[in-house]
């Protein structure tokens, strides 16, 4: 099938891959070259790194409105656009471009967590299961009728750990999809509305630790965190740290006072304590907890607070 692939982050790269693999991919539309860290030079996509090293043809595009894309994907004739976090709705000129539509691989068991973050906001709902759905696309954010659905156990997955499963598993379900679209085996099933929910994205109040929470929620949200919505603390009104990972503490604490152990810092919370397995002191580099206790020059036991 003749294919245009539309991605942009790292979770779109083995998706891109297994269809190119199994397809004519004749071009790839992803988001700009942008810039990481303040002062660097602004660096490709994942998507459109693999793109060129299979030597794909790129387009770049702020918007999918642009009359010469358009027209360029026209001229492309492809039979499907897929669709793996691109990064922006698809108007309805492109949408109306592919003889069987443009299909989407969506990071939740639709019509759960339609939107940007459903990754993350499936670990902060405390979701035992999410999954992939592959969906036929509409104007509407992730509305679009279902052919397949594919879930996931989260277990004690981070954001990071359960992107990388997810990513897989969108592979290989948009693979199979595309069988089934090719021999006219797709059934496609209506959203149900009224079940909806929405994966807004997550900001770092999101994240945000703070004594008053019971220690369940706390490890779903240092789960939920990442680079983009960080999880920082101030230990004894002095030292800020990054809380990259944590698991939950027998050490007996008040909310709000914590203590260093040889494993890393603890932090009381309303109904236990948290040990932070995994920390980031500010302007330095990411270190076990216990590589920071045995650094710290903190007393035994002192207050923290949220950042």
């Amino acid at each position: 099938m003749r294919i245009v692939f539309m991605g942009t982050p790292s979770f779109s790269v083995p998706a891109f891959r297994a269809l190119a693999a199994r397809h004519d991919v004749v071009a790839v539309v992803t988001r700009p070259d942008a810039v990481a860290d303040r002062g660097s030079a602004p660096t490709p996509s994942p998507v459109k790194s693999a793109a060129l090293e299979l030597g794909v043809p790129v387009h770049e595009a702020f918007t999918l409105r642009d009359p010469s894309l358009v027209g360029e994907l026209r001229r492309t004739a492809p039979e499907a656009i897929c669709v793996v976090a691109y990064g922006a709705l698809l108007p309805p000129e492109v949408l109306d471009i592919p003889v069987h539509g443009c299909i989407n691989a969506h990071a939740s068991l639709l019509p759960s967590h339609r939107g940007a973050a459903p990754i993350e906001r499936a670990i902060l709902a405390g979701d035992a299961v999410t999954g992939v759905s592959i969906m036929r696309m509409e104007e509407g954010l992730d509305t679009g009728p279902v052919c397949l659905q594919v879930a996931v156990e989260i277990g004690s997955m981070n954001s990071v750990e359960l992107s990388s499963r997810l990513a897989a598993v969108s592979a290989d379900a948009l693979v199979a999809a595309l069988d089934d679209i090719a021999w006219g085996r797709a059934m496609w099933v209506p959203q149900d509305d009224t079940r909806a929910s929405y994966a807004h994205k997550v900001t770092r109040d999101d994240v945000r630790l703070a004594p008053d929470l019971d220690v369940a929620s706390a490890l779903r949200r240092v789960r939920a965190s990442s680079g983009r919505a960080t999880v920082r603390v101030r230990l004894a009104d002095a030292t800020d740290i990054v809380v990259i990972s944590a698991q939950r503490s027998e050490t007996s604490l008040d909310a709000g006072r914590a203590t260093l152990s040889a494993k890393g810092p603890v932090l009381g919370l309303r109904d236990g304590a948290l040990l932070v397995t995994r920390v980031r002191p500010a302007g330095r580099r990411e270190m076990s907890g216990g590589d920071f206790a045995r650094g710290a020059r903190l007393p035994a036991q002192f207050a923290w607070s949220a950042l």
